[in-house]
């Protein structure tokens, strides 16, 4: 939603890893052309002048319901980002998630899975 100070300093880590361990490789099983994903990723979100993007004007123009879910320890972005989603969006559920990172739905799959089933039966109802 927004670019912040966090996300650029985890972004750049994360392009040190994929230069010296074998996290390129890792990538690779998921990703046909590894390169072009990663250094797309990486150098849009590592240019000065990416630093200014930010869809939050477009929160307010979410018309469904939604989910959001983030760890509280995510490398990439801080709870700021929900609260801004919580602020702006209409019909939302929040689920900050303690002792997680990036990928929630790794490290705490059953709460997510969990979150999901609820949201989906509220919205179904």
């Amino acid at each position: 939603m927004l670019v912040e100070d966090i996300s650029v300093a985890s972004i750049a880590a994360a392009r040190e890893k994929f230069e010296t361990t074998d996290v390129r490789a890792k990538l690779a099983r998921h990703h046909a052309d590894v390169d072009s994903v990663f250094w797309g990723w990486n150098r849009i979100w590592l240019s000065p002048e990416f630093r200014a993007w930010n869809i939050e004007e477009y929160l307010t123009r979410i018309r469904c319901p939604v989910l959001a879910i983030q760890g509280e320890d995510d490398e990439y972005g801080t709870m700021e980002q929900m609260r801004r989603i919580g602020a702006k969006v209409g019909d939302v559920r929040l689920l900050e998630l303690p002792n997680c990172r990036h990928s929630a739905h790794k490290d705490q799959p059953d709460a997510v899975i969990d979150a999901i089933a609820r949201f989906v039966a509220s919205v179904d109802a």
